[in-house]
């Protein structure tokens, strides 16, 4: 819709970017907080999955406090800017004015309280959890796989790009 309105009637409309930009904000804050929820975050396991469960507890440990450090100074630094916004409901400068500035800094300490918050709940839950190991095998996509297969046929040559489709008008599937 924004693109025809823009270009071919030549009138966009105000309010498109800013309220793209302000739920873009929104979801990227809940990412990061649902990532910390499902234990996605990065974590080198090649080097965590040899270690006995004592030193990874260590690991999970350090780790845990390092991120309720980080969310404590966060806080701590952003929380007079975010107030003060807040307070005086500041906005974006456009001709929509949204009060992106208002809203999305109060979220990101809010935010960042959670995601500590988290980290310490998924410490406390896995502390006497049965170690996982982690293997390549992990990471494989069996429908991908599969995929893959049956562009390369039997003679380990095929006719498919198992990212776009046939090649030279051929379905292989």
């Amino acid at each position: 819709y924004e693109v025809f309105v823009r270009y071919v009637l030549e009138d966009g409309t105000y309010w498109a970017n800013e309220l793209t930009l302000w739920l873009a904000g929104f979801t990227f804050l809940c990412a990061g907080l649902y990532a910390m929820q499902q234990r996605s975050h990065i974590r080198i396991f090649l080097l965590y999955d040899i270690c006995p469960r004592w030193l990874q507890r260590t690991f999970d440990t350090i780790s845990t406090a390092l991120i309720v450090l980080f969310a404590f100074f966060l806080i701590y630094g952003g929380y007079g800017e975010a107030f003060a916004k807040f307070m005086r409901w500041e906005l974006f400068g456009t001709a929509f004015d949204p009060p992106i500035p208002a809203t999305i800094k109060v979220t990101v300490l809010i935010v960042i309280a959670l995601v500590a918050l988290q980290a310490v709940v998924n410490l406390i839950s896995d502390w006497n959890a049965e170690p996982v190991i982690h293997t390549a095998a992990d990471d494989i996509d069996e429908q991908e796989l599969e995929a893959l297969r049956r562009a390369v046929g039997a003679e380990g040559v095929g006719d498919q790009d198992v990212t776009r489709g046939s090649i030279q008008g051929k379905d292989v599937r």
